[in-house]
């Protein structure tokens, strides 16, 4: 629906929700008493700028652990086509999404690999409430080479293999899962000298997938991911012997008052969203 702007001469047609807009019709008043001063370009200038803004209102900045990289863009989809928001994902290591966030980073929700940085932030009074679990987490020891992984402890420890990759563990909660395993298994010291550390999970594919090292341990979201093209050689680790990564979620305060925020928050937690993070290798 439109509705008429008087200018001079002419009339320009505008969306009704800018005619209606509080900010527009302050400004619609000022340019009427410049008259023809103001020329039509400004209008339209004006008029755009409005659109793109009242656009940009229906977008969430999601703050997404690294390992969700993979799946992050068919949660997207499907959310745009039920709802029509567009969710802006910003991917990262989850500690350092937080060190962001503490330090103001403008983001609406936050969605870990862990529970143990989403609760920082809540302790911290920067969430609306506590964090709730949407996803279980899948380590996996991986390569790009066929070396064999029915005794992947025994293969670690041989010549062949130079360079182990896990993510930083003081940053990357399946880093610190995958240091856990090195630890239960009694190989950690004796592999030392072979590890290599990726600033986050999607720096550990990289590294595994380029063949920079020999082998890596990483999320079996890199495996189920459609879009990947390389032949990987891989196999789940035992749950048994590392803490279950618990991915947690917060809505930031900055958007308590953000109704697609709590859409999205909704929706992850969904049947349909399940379904998506199942087919990528999470456990629900």
């Amino acid at each position: 629906m439109q509705g008429g702007y008087q200018n001079g001469k002419q009339t320009i047609l505008l969306p009704l929700h800018l005619i209606k807009n509080l900010k527009f019709n302050t400004l619609a008043m000022k340019f009427q008493g410049l008259g023809s001063v103001i020329k039509r370009g400004w209008i339209i200038a004006l008029v755009l700028f409005l659109q793109v803004t009242d656009s940009a209102a229906q977008n969430l900045r999601v703050a997404a652990a690294a390992n969700l990289q993979s799946v992050i863009g068919a949660l997207r989809a499907d959310f745009k086509k039920k709802t029509g928001i567009t969710i802006e994902p910003i991917i990262g290591s989850s500690g350092k999404l937080v060190a962001q966030m503490k330090n103001g980073a403008p983001f609406d929700i936050f969605l870990s690999a862990d529970m143990k940085f989403p609760q920082a932030l809540y302790k911290a009074g920067l969430t609306t409430k506590q964090p709730v679990v949407y996803a279980y987490g899948t380590l996996i020891v991986c390569s790009a080479q066929n070396i064999g992984f029915v005794n992947w402890q025994r293969v670690l420890l041989t010549p062949g293999i130079k360079k182990i990759v896990i993510a930083n563990p003081d940053v990357a909660p399946y880093g610190a899962a995958a240091k856990e395993v090195l630890q239960k298994e009694d190989i950690l010291d004796n592999i030392k000298s072979k590890l290599v550390f990726g600033e986050s999970i999607s720096q550990v594919n990289t590294y595994i997938a380029t063949g920079v090292v020999d082998v890596g341990f990483t999320t079996q979201a890199l495996i189920n991911d459609p879009a990947n093209k390389t032949k990987f050689y891989w196999k789940a680790i035992d749950p048994k012997t590392y803490t279950p990564i618990r991915q947690g979620m917060v809505i930031l305060k900055r958007a308590e008052n953000n109704a697609g925020a709590l859409k999205f928050y909704r929706y992850l937690l969904s049947a349909d969203a399940k379904r998506i993070l199942e087919k990528y290798g999470y456990r629900i």
